[in-house]
């Protein structure tokens, strides 16, 4: 029997940042660099005039609909998928709307996994696998496998947590 594999989707293997700063840009003009992050989320540095937009963002139909690949994840999941079972897990309660955007977007870039193995939930403590990769120490925090976090600019200041820091390296770990 294969070990298995649980994978946040959001700034793990999808760029949910690069399009929260396309769309603030696109709606205040301004532009935030991702090192302007470094240690925060978005909702930490926009003015509070700004936040309640950008709070909305991910609420819309298409935030999630056509996200960027975070580098090497593709051929890094095919890969591991033929040594371990790989589920991948979303948080996407906290968005209801975004269920059909992740759906298909998960179908676009890895359907060599089986969409039975995708899991849109609310807490991810209740997944028996003997990993989680995800950006979020909260979810890492609730799991009883073995968790490794996967950096991202909002987790730069984290600490207590095995690390990940592209996929490229969770080859090298897991594969």
């Amino acid at each position: 029997m294969k070990k298995s594999i649980a994978i946040d989707m959001d700034d793990t293997v999808a760029d949910t940042l690069d399009r929260h700063l396309t769309w603030y840009k696109s709606e205040f003009g301004i532009s935030l660099e991702r090192s302007d992050l470094i240690g925060k989320k978005i909702y930490d540095v926009v003015p509070e005039h700004h936040l309640s937009t950008v709070r909305s963002f991910p609420t819309h139909p298409d935030f999630f609909r056509d996200l960027k690949v975070i580098d090497n994840a593709i051929e890094v999941i095919y890969e591991l998928s033929q040594r371990y079972e790989i589920y991948f897990v979303s948080a996407a309660m906290e968005y209801p709307p975004s269920f059909n955007a992740k759906y298909e977007w998960l179908k676009r870039h890895f359907s060599f996994i089986s969409d039975m193995n995708y899991v849109f939930c609310g807490f991810k403590g209740v997944f028996n696998c003997d990993y989680l990769i995800d950006d979020s120490s909260r979810h890492l925090d609730a799991f009883s496998g073995q968790g490794y976090l996967f950096t991202s600019e909002s987790n730069a200041h984290v600490s207590g947590y095995e690390r990940i820091n592209s996929w490229l390296e969770a080859k090298e770990l897991l594969g």
